[in-house]
């Protein structure tokens, strides 16, 4: 990672297009070429992978597979896959600000199937699906999982109508196979649409001097292929129910504290393996990405598991994670890697020591600094380390703006002397100012931010259902103006690329 430099943090779906919901397209092209002219170094996302009911990106199917939303019509059509008339007119949602997720997953997926069966049309085309298999060794446990979900309703893993196949029968799944053969080779080609795309935009991003920060949550999802196919390595009964779940204590966002419903991770199996799978898994993202954020780091240190009988997330207790000896499992497997930990939330002296083992840059939050007014928060600047990423806010928190309001006079008063805001500044500018003057190495504002958008552009608020991951930037919000701020602050304070 450079030793000083910024980027800015935007997900994908809030990039501006006609299709209801951003994609590896053209405003994708754009957006990197943004950063070049604002001479930024890194474009954080959020993770890649599947999205399932919640629209949470960080509740997926597959802690591999891509979220197919993202591939570009567009760029389909230029590879001969579909016509523009496919879906020129096709009723993607009427507001560009909003993801419509219901609309757009019903709306993509005739489209996507009208690509599949065009692409099967040339043998050629088969001969570099093949080629996908063989590099993809997840691929086909993904395809048939996701076709057998489609043939069951689209119900939870552990809501199948058929037991044999949850458990995964022999028989059962090669009858399901020969069955389902169109739907488990649609998977295929649409995740082959997504590798290509999705390279080919890193590829142009690496080229223009951008890197691409990406994001892997800490636990999978209860209804996945990896519960599927790899019971053992999580805490689940004989029907692949969880018999622990994951979540935190009473926390700032709620008193019962967070119920995330991830399965539990049987660590002392991890061990037995030497760690394999998350070799693979951290191997699998240091490709798709130039730099790796672990989501929830505590969780390798100490975990909160809450017990099968809970009533609210606080109905469970702190348990020991597998430390350093993972992540010394995959530095003797793969060297050196470019991570970057979510060290957020009850942070204690053991993961303090886990970070400081690893070595691995933790995460400052400025917003975090101002609800304490005697200087002592952590989040202030001036305890900032050098190795260290900085932020305002992240997608969990408010944007500045709804961040600032929400404060009391007094914390306000406190911030506003702290920063040094100028007669008449933006308050967006006085915080992104200050942020950008740390010694962190790396500075990351949201997008939001930098547009000075309001509360209601908040990406997501951690322990609700419903109306988060939503928001999208309009194109005309990107002015010259708001340009020239974020390369001033960039250059005055040193984090230009060098």
């Amino acid at each position: 990672m450079a030793k000083r430099a910024s980027g800015v943090l935007m997900h994908i779906t809030s990039l501006p297009n006609q299709f209801g919901v951003g994609t590896f397209g053209k405003s994708a092209y754009d957006f990197v070429d943004f950063l070049e002219e604002t001479d930024q170094t890194y474009w954080q996302i959020l993770p890649l992978t599947t999205t399932s009911y919640g629209d949470s990106p960080y509740q997926s199917f597959s802690a591999i597979a891509g979220n197919t939303h993202f591939i570009d019509f567009d760029l389909l059509a230029a590879a001969g896959y579909l016509r523009e008339a496919d879906y020129a007119t096709v009723d993607f949602g009427n507001d560009p600000e909003q993801v419509d997720y219901e609309r757009i997953y019903t709306a993509r997926r005739p489209i996507l199937e009208k690509a599949v069966t065009t692409f099967l049309q040339e043998k050629s085309n088969k001969e570099r699906l093949a080629q996908f298999e063989k590099k993809a060794s997840w691929l086909t446990d993904y395809a048939e999982f996701m076709a057998l979900k489609e043939h069951f309703g689209n119900k939870a893993l552990t809501e199948w109508d058929d037991v044999k196949a949850i458990k995964r029968d022999p028989a059962t799944l090669a009858t399901y196979r020969k069955e389902l053969e169109d739907k488990i080779l649609f998977h295929k080609v649409v995740q082959y649409f997504f590798d290509q795309q999705w390279y080919q935009l890193k590829k142009y991003a690496n080229t223009k001097g951008i890197e691409i920060i990406g994001d892997m949550p800490i636990y999978v999802s209860a209804d996945s292929v990896e519960v599927w196919t790899m019971p053992e390595l999580f805490k689940l009964d004989e029907n692949r129910r969880p018999t622990a779940i994951a979540g935190v204590p009473a926390d700032e966002f709620s008193d019962d504290g967070q119920l995330w419903g991830n399965p539990i991770y049987n660590w002392s199996e991890h061990q037995k393996t030497n760690y394999a799978w998350w070799v693979e898994r951290i191997k699998a993202g240091v490709t798709m990405y130039d730099v790796l954020r672990i989501d929830h780091f505590k969780g390798f240190s100490d975990y909160w598991e809450i017990r099968g009988d809970y009533e609210t997330a606080n109905d469970g207790s702190w348990q020991p994670g597998p430390g350093r000896a993972l992540f010394d499992a995959v530095k003797k497997e793969l060297g050196e890697l470019p991570i970057i930990a979510e060290n957020l939330g009850y942070i204690d002296e053991k993961a303090e020591q886990l970070l400081a083992d690893t070595a691995f840059p933790g995460m400052k939050i400025l917003e975090f600094g101002f609800f304490d007014t005697d200087g002592s928060s952590e989040d202030l600047p001036h305890f900032y380390t050098e190795n260290s990423v900085a932020y305002a806010g992240t997608h969990d928190n408010e944007v500045i703006n709804g961040w600032f309001d929400s404060l009391t006079k007094e914390q306000q008063a406190y911030a506003e002397n702290y920063m040094r805001r100028l007669p008449d500044e933006p308050i967006v500018e006085t915080a992104l100012r200050t942020l950008y003057s740390s010694v962190s190495s790396i500075a990351i504002t949201c997008m939001q931010d930098l547009l000075d958008k309001p509360a209601s552009s908040r990406m997501n608020t951690p322990n609700t259902l419903g109306g988060n991951w939503q928001w999208r930037m309009l194109a005309e919000d990107l002015t010259q103006e708001r340009k020239d701020f974020l390369k001033e602050i960039t250059t005055v304070y040193y984090r230009g690329r060098k």
